[in-house]
């Protein structure tokens, strides 16, 4: 039986060969006990898998081992096979198939499995700590794993010597401490792989394993090795890495078989040439240690090291002159200002990311093909390289560089110039004939290029000159007939205007154009008809008014992004067969032509961001793929009102080249009350799950930690640590970037120190958060990773594997982020966090997935947007760049413009109390008011139903393992007077005043969920909250007004500071009326904290109604490797009950029950004293609950 951890399964899909549902009979058939049962039986591998239960897919299984066992024919019934295992306690298995074709297909294949022997046993991760009994059958077994297990060294591992041909045995991460003395006695063993436990030290027998040619040691607490190990005269690999060594162990030198050093990750602090030169190995590998100096050796002992790999050992020179013939170095990540290598030999050098300014290799390379030098301080290319004559792969690009020359360019080996991000000004003219395939010159300072370079360069392919000056570009040819190769054009962000679109039809073969943001007006029809290879266009941030017709012509058109255009009239895009995504947004439309049948293969269509589009929602409702403005009927709670804007926001989408969206955006702007407001992004990598997971159930999440009154520096913290729980076996896996930013409001009194506004960012992986404060970007988020010392240190207290492109076991490059259970504890989700006060000068901020930053520097990204008027089209501006840039993974920006002024964040005095029915009452009728005229309005106190606190309201039990929202029906209001109160203002602690003279206690019970709503017709339950397991009950109790309420309101005051959390405490304050009343999630139409119309540019991605994106009519099916995901039903991601439930009671704290009681009893005396009804009772408004897109 072959098992693993997430690559093998016993009964796994890639194993299986024949299955079906049959008729199925253990034991002897002569006995009558024994009865036929129709079983799901399946032939997995080299096993027969019967179900214990009718028809089931899972559960308990049977499971026979079928090699050396027997399948025989049954004659007495027509169609049955006996299939039997092997070994002296063999079991039988009868099976009747329904046809005689069945029958023989199962005969040919069964008796093919018996006939077999067994020599490969994999048996990792299986929790083993003992053999099983079944595996001592073949004796003819070869190669055994016995990976990530738990195998005692005095039960399990003596029994590996029944084995006597065993070659191969793998015993890694079994936390062994010392070494199994009873492998030695295995003399067929050739391999042996001890990694990843805790050996601090080899015995002398090892000595006595002739026959071991590979022996893994990695991840272990080695400092020193035996002398014995010289008798392995047969080794020829040897792996050291990840241990204690702090010098290079003496006895290497005697195994002259070893042509590999393996040292990465130890504690070595010098490179000693001398001691090399005394060792056979011709590759040595001495990463992540922390070199210090670097010792010269003789040359004429050197000739042997053939591979150096210097990779992260933080040196700051080197010198490796004396190693005349090295082919190969590796020093990236480093932080060398000088590098002097031996040219003799030399055929890749690799020395990206450090701060070189100087770097000599003589004599020039003849044998150099790669040379890769990016992201460095070289002002020029060095001169050398222009001497190279067989050099095919140069890439200078992040540096400052001023000039290319010309020697480079016309060089006849040379295929892949990448030289972006320098400070090239000009590209030399007189450009002979060159071999470039790809040209990377983006983000310099090119005016032009050169007037013969498609003439000259006829290979070139691929060309990359965004983010430059360019106002026109070079011809194609001497003629309109010319031999042009290039396929690929990106010309974003430059000055291009209607002349260069003539000299675009000499490349014939022209599959990708991007010229977004330059200056085009016109784009001639003809000459877009002549490019008939057209497959992806892009002409977004221009002043087009419309797309030529003759884009028919583009038969192998599948992308067509012109957003932000002035285009007032639909194309005929639609019409192309091969079309996919097609982006009109943020433009000038009026009206969409839709022909009677959509092309088959669209996935996208946006036309949003056009105000004046006229459109019937109701019979677009069915098309997924087109993604439109929200009605004008469920427009924005913020307007209505006239409140002010003090945030507003857009977001968008986009996939990667293989059309998979592995990322997703969250935006809330009124999230918890009508002052908070919340915007994530999500990035997957290449998984689609775990993005959809953590955008359907983290706000959810949030609102709990809030609602429990965490602290402040916590809450977001506990928020990362609960979501990785509840994404469940998706979690374990798989795992995914992501960044959130949340805003609270905290008004200050006037002359206080500190803001209203509070932006708290949490981040793990690579998405981040930035602010844009009086111009200048401010980073919000940190990314970890093993290059951060502390990062290291933790990762490798851990015993985790860090492979050479830096990521942990090979599967992530950070330290922290989403999922990756199986990690844990070498990753983590705990997440950075910072929290900033928002201030007039706050202008906006932005979120971006990993492909955003890969391309755009927080500087670069705030700059290219800060003067763009609308939100929805900076983020699509972000999401363009990146593409245009060379991006090609699924992109995600969230764009939030901030509106922060002194006003917003003034002490508000609270509005004057409604009448009262007892002495001393107000006169004033107004359900809220202002205060100074220009404080920010306080929302009004809405009826709902009325209750007695001991009242009873439904709970609902419910659990996940992907969090949980809730939604139903809102009661119908009574008019009934108000004898006690309860209030819902939003879904954390929003202030609320209390009645003057009396005391205000807020009182809440259990944790909080997100009630956000998943449909336009249903209302949470007024009051009611869902924490996944529970409903509960949010309540504010209030003192009436009394005579000797002095000596009561200090009490209750210092009563609820000490018992209520600091989340949900609120402000002792006059309150406007004694009496509270229900109100729904939906914040109310005054809320000054929601900024316009929350517009979303997602291509093909509908807005749910609790802020999340989803895709319109996702289903359980879409989450393939999840598949314990909860199913979304209509009405809410989960259902909860519509009715009251008369058995539930209201939850009351303990602590507060005593004066609860007190305050129910004074109330009850007082309704008797006046025995009349309140003089007022508020009425809802008629739009007060409209479900926000």
């Amino acid at each position: 039986l072959r098992r693993s951890h997430g690559e093998f399964t016993a009964g796994g899909s890639e194993r299986v060969q024949l299955s079906g549902a049959f008729n199925v009979r253990k034991g002897k058939l002569a006995l009558p006990v024994n009865r036929w049962s129709r079983r799901q039986v399946t032939l997995s591998g080299t096993c027969l898998i019967v179900s214990s239960v009718k028809h089931a897919h899972t559960g308990k299984m049977h499971i026979l081992p079928l090699i050396g066992g027997k399948v025989e024919e049954v004659k007495r019934h027509s169609h049955c096979l006996a299939l039997s295992s092997a070994g002296p306690q063999s079991q039988t298995y009868y099976i009747s198939y329904d046809s005689y074709t069945e029958h023989l297909r199962w005969h040919r294949t069964a008796s093919k499995i018996a006939s077999q022997r067994v020599n490969s046993v994999d048996l990792s991760c299986c929790s083993l700590e003992e053999l099983p009994a079944q595996l001592f059958y073949s004796q003819d077994l070869t190669h055994l794993n016995l990976k990530n297990n738990f195998m005692s060294p005095h039960k399990g591992v003596p029994a590996l010597t029944r084995f006597c041909k065993l070659r191969s045995l793998s015993l890694s991460n079994n936390s062994l401490s010392h070494f199994p003395l009873a492998v030695c006695d295995i003399t067929s063993l050739t391999e042996l792989n001890l990694s990843g436990n805790r050996l601090s030290s080899l015995p002398a027998e090892v000595g006595t394993m002739h026959n071991l040619q590979t022996l893994l040691l990695d991840c272990n607490s080695l400092s020193v090795l035996p002398a014995e190990l010289a008798a392995l005269e047969a080794l020829t690999y040897l792996g050291l890495s990840f241990n204690c060594f702090d010098r290079v162990p003496a006895v290497l030198e005697n195994l002259r078989g070893v042509e590999r050093l393996c040292l990465a990750g130890n504690q070595l602090s010098a490179l000693d040439m001398v001691a090399l030169q005394w060792l056979p190995a011709h590759h040595v590998d001495l990463r992540l240690n922390r070199l210090q100096t670097v010792t010269v050796g003789d040359s004429e002992h050197l000739v042997h090291v053939l591979h150096l790999d210097l990779r992260d050992t933080g040196l700051r020179e080197l010198d490796v002159t004396s190693l005349c013939r090295l082919e190969l170095l590796r020093c990236d990540r480093n932080s060398l200002s000088l590098l002097r290598v031996s040219g003799h030999a030399l055929k890749s050098l690799h020395a990206a990311h450090n701060e070189l300014q100087q770097l000599d290799v003589q004599p020039a390379p003849e044998n150099l093909t790669v040379l890769d030098l990016s992201w460095n301080k070289l002002g020029s290319v060095p001169d050398w390289v222009c001497d190279s004559s067989r050099l095919e792969v140069l890439d200078i690009s992040h540096n400052c560089v001023t000039e290319l020359p010309i020697r480079l360019l016309s060089s006849g080996s040379l295929r892949k110039l990448l030289a972006g991000w320098n400070d090239v000004c000009r590209v030399a003219e007189r450009l002979e004939r060159s071999q470039l395939e790809v040209l990377d010159l983006q983000h310099n300072h090119l005016t032009e290029l050169p007037h013969n370079l498609f003439m000259k360069a006829q290979s070139l392919r691929y060309l990359n000159a965004s983010a430059n000056k360019l106002e026109n570009l070079p011809a194609a040819g001497q003629s309109d007939d010319s031999s042009s190769s290039l396929a690929e054009l990106y010309l974003t962000n430059n000055s291009l205007t209607d002349k260069c679109v003539p000299l675009l039809t000499g490349h014939g073969l022209l599959r990708v154009l991007h010229l977004a943001y330059n200056q085009l007006q016109t784009f001639t029809a003809s000459k877009l008809a002549r490019l008939e290879q057209l497959e992806e266009l892009d002409l977004s941030g221009n002043r087009l008014r419309s797309v030529p017709t003759t884009i028919l012509s583009c038969q192998r058109m599948h992308t067509l992004a012109a957003h932000s255009n002035c285009i007032n009239a639909f194309p005929e895009v639609l019409q192309l067969p091969e079309i996919k995504c097609v982006d009109l947004s943020c433009n000038e439309l009026t009206e969409v032509t839709l022909p009677e049948t959509l092309p088959p293969k669209l996935q996208e269509l946006d036309v949003t961001g056009n105000p004046r589009l006229n459109l019937d929602h109701k019979s677009l409702d069915n098309i997924r793929c087109f993604r439109v403005d929200p009605s004008p009927s469920a427009a924005c709670a913020s307007e209505g009102h006239g409140a002010p804007a003090v945030w507003s926001h857009g977001y968008t989408e986009a996939s990667g080249v293989k059309n998979k969206l592995c990322v997703a955006a969250l935006a809330l702007d009124g999230f918890c009350g009508i002052r908070e407001a919340l915007y994530g992004v999500f990035d997957g990598d290449r998984n689609v799950e775990v993005p959809y997971l953590l955008q359907c159930t983290m706000g959810d999440v949030l609102a709990e930690e809030l609602h429990r009154g965490q602290r402040q520096d916590d809450y977001m913290t506990n928020t990362f640590l609960t979501m990785q729980r509840k994404l469940g076996t998706a979690g374990q896996r798989l795992g995914g970037s992501a960044a959130l930013c949340h805003i609270r409001h905290d008004p200050v009194a006037p002359g206080g120190d500190g803001g209203c506004f509070t932006l708290t960012a949490a981040n793990v992986g690579r998405c981040q958060a930035v602010l844009c404060r009086d111009g200048r970007a401010v980073q919000l988020s940190a990314t970890h990773t093993v290059k951060e010392e502390a990062e290291y240190r933790r990762v490798r207290q851990h015993n985790a594997v860090i492979t050479e492109d830096n990521k942990v076991s090979g599967v992530t490059d950070s330290t922290r982020i989403m999922g990756y259970s199986f990690l844990c504890p070498s990753v983590t989700p705990r997440p950075h966090v910072s929290m900033v006060t928002l201030t007039p000068q706050d202008e906006f901020f932005l979120l971006g997935s990993r492909g955003l930053w890969d391309m755009l520097s927080p500087s670069e990204a705030v700059e290219a947007v800060r003067n763009v008027p609308d939100a929805l089209t900076a983020a699509k501006k972000l999401v363009t760049l990146a593409q245009s840039y060379g991006c090609s993974d699924s992109l995600s920006a969230v764009v939030v413009q901030l509106s922060i002024t002194e006003d917003c964040c003034c002490f508000c005095e609270p509005p004057p109390p409604p009448p009262s029915p007892g002495p001393g009452a107000h006169t004033s009728t107004h359900h809220y008011s202002t205060s100074g005229g220009d404080g920010i309005p306080l929302p009004p106190a809405s009826s709902g139903t009325a209750s007695e606190l001991s009242s009873e309201f439904s709970t609902s039990e419910m659990s996940s393992e992907v969090g949980s929202t809730a939604s139903s029906e809102e009661p119908p209001p009574q008019t009934e007077p108000l004898t006690s109160h309860l209030n819902l203002p939003g879904r954390a602690g929003v202030r609320r005043p209390a009645c003057g003279g009396g005391s205000f206690q807020r009182q809440f019970s259990g944790a909080l969920s997100d009630n956000g709503l998943d449909s336009e017709d249903e209302e949470p339950i007024a009051g009611v909250f869902s924490n996944g397991s529970r409903v509960e009950v949010e309540a504010d109790v209030h003192c009436l007004n009394r005579h000797d309420g002095a000596a009561s309101h200090v009490h209750s005051q210092a009563q609820a500071s000490a018992d209520t959390p600091p989340a949900a405490a609120s402000l002792h304050e006059p309150s406007p009326s004694p009496f509270s009343s229900l109100s729904p999630s939906p914040v109310p139409p005054s809320s000054p904290c929601l900024g316009g119309e929350a517009r979303s540019g997602t291509l093909g991605r509908r807005a749910r109604a609790n802020g999340s994106v989803a895709c319109q009519g996702r289903s359980q099916d879409l989450i393939e490797e999840a598949a314990d995901a909860p199913v979304r039903k209509q009405g809410g991601y989960f259902n909860a009950p519509a009715q009251p439930d008369p058995d539930d009671q209201l939850i009351i704290p303990p602590e507060l029950e005593e004066e609860v009681r007190q305050i129910i009893q004074q109330q009850q005396e007082q309704m008797q004293t006046h025995n009349q009804p309140p003089a007022h009772s508020f009425q809802k408004p008629a739009d007060y609950f409209v479900t926000p897109l």
